[in-house]
C-alpha cells in the first residue's frame, strides 16, 4: 500500500487518518492501524505514546489539509460570491462525508479536549475566513448591507456539513447538491 520510501511514522499517521474517516475513533483499533500501515507490532508505541497521541497527529494532519484545500479555493480569483461559489461547488467525495466534520459525531473525540481542539480550530478558521469574504462582498456592494457576515459564513459551513449528513443518509449526493444550489441562489449578487 505504501512505497518503500515512506517512513513508519508517516504510514501510521496516514493509516490512522483513513481509519478515523471510515470508522471513527472507537472503531479505529491499534490492530487495524498496524494492519493498514503494514507496521510492526511495537511501531506505534515507538513513534507515539499510544492511540490518543497517534489519533491527535492524524486529526491535526487532516485539519491542516482541509484548511489548505479550502484556502486554495477561497484565496483564488474572482469576486467574493465567485470564491464562495467555487468553495461550495468544489469536487468532494460527498458520500464519504467530511473527514473533519465526521469527528464531531464521535463522542470520544468530542469528550477529549486535545482531540477536539483541531476540529474546533478548523471549523472556527473556516467561519472566520468566510466571514471576511462575505464582508468584502458587502463592502463592494455585491451582497446586501443588511447581511450579517458571520451568520452567512456560519450558514455556508452548516450547508456543507449538513449536506454531507443528508447525502450520506440518502445514499445520494443530490441532497448535498440541492443545499448548495439553494444557498447560492440566496446569496446571488443583488442587482444594482
Amino acid at each position: 500500500m505504501y512505497s518503500a520510501g515512506v517512513s513508519t511514522s508517516e504510514r501510521l499517521i496516514e493509516s490512522t487518518r483513513e481509519l478515523l474517516w471510515e470508522r471513527g475513533y472507537v472503531g479505529t483499533s491499534p490492530k487495524a492501524i498496524l494492519e493498514r500501515s503494514g507496521a510492526g507490532q511495537g511501531s506505534m508505541y515507538h513513534h507515539f505514546k499510544g492511540k490518543p497521541d497517534l489519533a491527535l497527529a492524524a486529526i491535526r494532519r487532516t485539519a491542516e489539509e482541509m484548511r489548505a484545500t479550502a484556502e486554495a479555493v477561497l484565496a483564488g480569483p474572482g469576486t467574493p460570491y465567485e470564491r464562495i461559489e467555487a468553495y461550495l461547488l468544489r469536487e468532494r467525495d460527498v458520500l464519504r462525508g467530511c473527514p473533519v466534520g465526521r469527528l464531531t459525531m464521535d463522542p470520544d473525540v468530542i469528550a477529549d479536549d486535545a482531540l477536539r481542539a483541531p476540529v474546533d480550530e478548523t471549523l472556527d478558521w473556516l467561519r472566520t475566513r468566510l466571514t471576511g469574504i462575505v464582508e468584502e462582498g458587502r463592502e463592494r456592494g455585491e451582497f446586501a448591507p443588511v447581511l450579517d457576515s458571520a451568520e452567512i459564513a456560519a450558514a455556508v459551513v452548516a450547508t456543507v456539513q449538513g449536506g454531507y449528513v443528508l447525502a450520506r443518509a440518502s445514499g445520494s449526493p443530490a441532497a448535498f447538491d440541492a443545499g448548495v444550489r439553494g444557498l447560492l441562489a440566496l446569496l446571488a449578487p443583488r442587482e444594482r
